[in-house]
């Protein structure tokens, strides 16, 4: 773990979300549906700021992911008492990804507040430990979900059980 600061449970957000192969729009965000989610993102992570949160937690995959941390970004230019955590679950997450998206990964890398590396290496369990991590430390979960198995599902079920606040966006 890079950095560390103490921000309670309730000053505290995290994400799940799909990739982009599970969302309608695939990798196009220029759909009129990815423009609204975003939005809708930024609207929610904006009521969250002003009832107290502070930290947001984002688990640096690809799709919706990034939409939250590019969210929390833009809201951070207008409240800077705003906080990226990016979460990453092993270094080198992104190096089989398209160029475009590694760049874009290491943009937010690079932008966020704290920089938490969960594993140094990839291992079969490290998204899982992320997903851990980023609930068990929030007290509110934004969630991108559309249905069906998989990281998503599981880190719901997770807050759920958890007792944590969760607000689904539906895609």
């Amino acid at each position: 773990k890079e950095a560390t600061m103490d921000y309670g449970i309730n000053e505290t957000c995290c994400f799940t979300g799909h990739r982009s192969g599970k969302l309608p729009w695939g990798d196009n965000e220029n759909d009129a549906r990815c423009t609204a989610l975003k939005r809708r993102l930024y609207d929610v992570l904006e009521g969250l700021s002003g009832s107290g949160v502070r930290r947001y937690i984002c688990g640096m995959a690809q799709g919706s992911d990034m939409y939250f941390a590019e969210a929390v970004l833009a809201l951070r230019r207008e409240r800077p008492q705003v906080v990226l955590e990016a979460a990453v679950p092993c270094l080198g997450q992104e190096s089989s990804w398209p160029e475009v998206l590694r760049e874009r990964y290491r943009r937010i890398l690079e932008s966020a507040d704290i920089k938490t590396v969960l594993s140094h290496r990839y291992t079969p369990s490290c998204m899982e430990e992320r997903n851990r991590y980023m609930v068990e430390n929030s007290g509110v979960v934004v969630a991108v979900f559309g249905g069906g198995r998989g990281g998503t599902f599981n880190t719901l079920r997770m807050a759920y059980r958890l007792g944590r606040r969760v607000i689904e966006l539906d895609v």
